[in-house]
Order: structure tokens, then C-alpha cells, then sequence
């Protein structure tokens, strides 16, 4: 016992800093700030398709360093977000048509089943869990807030395919929905747009705590087509 209690401090006193006051602030929680920056950017069109953009240019943009702007963009990288250009920095994806549709493909196949199973297996009430995620993303969608909108877009789908217990799954929806919100063009989804999308959210709620298997399954099919997005 005495021995895991060392050990247990040891942890403790390698995140706590030395002196009083506020702590500084960590290398990962400022490349998760700049990680949502970058998000927003990317969501907003601040970031424009097909241009480079530089660590060190971002860095000063966001008044950081260059290395957590790097490891952020690393990880849009991993999500089909921006591609690395060597020895210049990152471009921003451009999705055609064909990129939009071959997603859209592959989460009907993954997210409609498992919805039509939670669908059948969970009780109406348990359905209630996701209604303030659904209401925060017609908020966003209403104020034509395109970056708070993807993010509760997205918030909205983990929330749904976790609840299949599968984390795999999960966590492939998930980075199906990162790739498939970039738009192809440039063209990015109007205000009445977002918030036909954002109600189809709560419209999904109501049939599945009415237990209308046959609506979920439409509203389902439906909200995932590329064809709802017209990119």
C-alpha cells in the first residue's frame, strides 16, 4: 500500500507546478486551443481550399509557437483535412463530388444499421440523453454559425454511435463525418441549409423516442446522403 501511494505522488507531482499561483499552461492544451482554432478556420472558410498556409504564418496568426500549430495540423492531416507539402506546410483539401459521395456511401452502410438496432434496443427515455446536443446544433445552425455547427454536428454523431457500446465504430464515424464535412469547390451550406440539416438531428430524436422505426429509418438514410448536401 505504502508503496503505490510513492508511486501515486510521483504522478501527482509531475503535472502539479512547483510554486503557487496559476499553472502554465501545457504544450497539449494549447495545441487542443489551436486544434479548434484550426477547426473553425477550416469550417468558416477562413482557410481556403487548395492553399498553403505555413506552421510559423499560423503560429503568429494565433500569437503561439510554430510546434503546437504542427502537431494540429498534423492531426487534420490524419482526418483528410489538410495535406502536408514539404518543406512549405499544409494545404487545405479540396473534396470533389466524388470524394462526397464515396463517404456518404460508407457511413449509410455503418451509422443506418446501428441506428435501426439502438433503435430497437434502447428505451424511448435513454433517446432524451442527446437532446441538448441536438438543441446546440440548430442554436448554431439558426446564427449561421458554420464552425459551431460542425462541431455540434459532429458532437451529435459520436454521441449517437457510442451509444452501440462499440468504440471502433465510434471512432470511425467520427472521422467519416471530420472528412465529409469539407465542402467541394468552395461551396459551403447556407444558413436555411444548416438548419434543415440541424433539425433532421431532432426530427431523428422524436421518431426514435416515438419508437416510428420506419421514420427513423428514413430520416436516417436521408440525413447522411450527399444528395441533403449539395456540395
Amino acid at each position: 500500500m505504502e508503496q503505490g501511494t510513492v508511486e501515486q505522488d510521483s504522478v501527482v507531482r509531475a503535472w502539479v507546478p512547483a510554486q503557487p499561483g496559476p499553472a502554465a499552461p501545457r504544450r497539449h492544451s494549447v495545441r487542443g486551443q489551436v486544434l479548434a482554432a484550426l477547426r473553425h478556420a477550416l469550417a468558416g472558410g477562413e482557410l481556403t481550399p487548395g492553399e498553403v498556409y505555413s506552421a510559423p504564418a499560423l503560429a503568429e496568426r494565433y500569437g503561439v509557437s510554430a510546434t503546437p500549430v504542427r502537431e494540429a495540423m498534423q492531426q487534420l492531416a490524419s482526418e483528410g483535412a489538410v495535406k502536408v507539402v514539404p518543406n512549405r506546410g499544409f494545404r487545405v483539401a479540396e473534396c470533389s463530388s466524388r470524394d462526397l459521395a464515396e463517404l456518404a456511401e460508407v457511413r449509410r452502410m455503418l451509422e443506418v444499421p446501428a441506428i435501426i438496432r439502438l433503435a430497437r434496443a434502447l428505451a424511448p427515455e435513454r433517446w432524451e440523453e442527446l437532446r441538448p446536443l441536438a438543441v446546440a446544433g440548430v442554436a448554431a445552425a439558426a446564427s449561421g454559425d458554420r464552425a459551431g455547427y460542425a462541431e455540434a454536428d459532429h458532437a451529435f454523431h459520436v454521441a449517437l454511435m457510442s451509444l452501440t457500446g462499440n468504440r471502433r465504430l465510434t471512432e470511425v464515424a467520427g472521422d467519416l463525418l471530420r472528412r465529409a464535412q469539407c465542402p467541394a469547390g468552395g461551396y459551403r451550406l447556407r444558413t436555411a441549409e444548416l438548419l434543415a440539416d440541424a433539425s433532421e438531428h431532432t426530427a431523428l430524436l422524436d421518431a426514435l423516442v416515438a419508437q416510428e422505426y420506419a421514420v427513423v429509418e428514413r430520416i436516417a438514410r436521408e440525413h447522411v446522403s450527399v444528395a441533403r448536401h449539395p456540395h
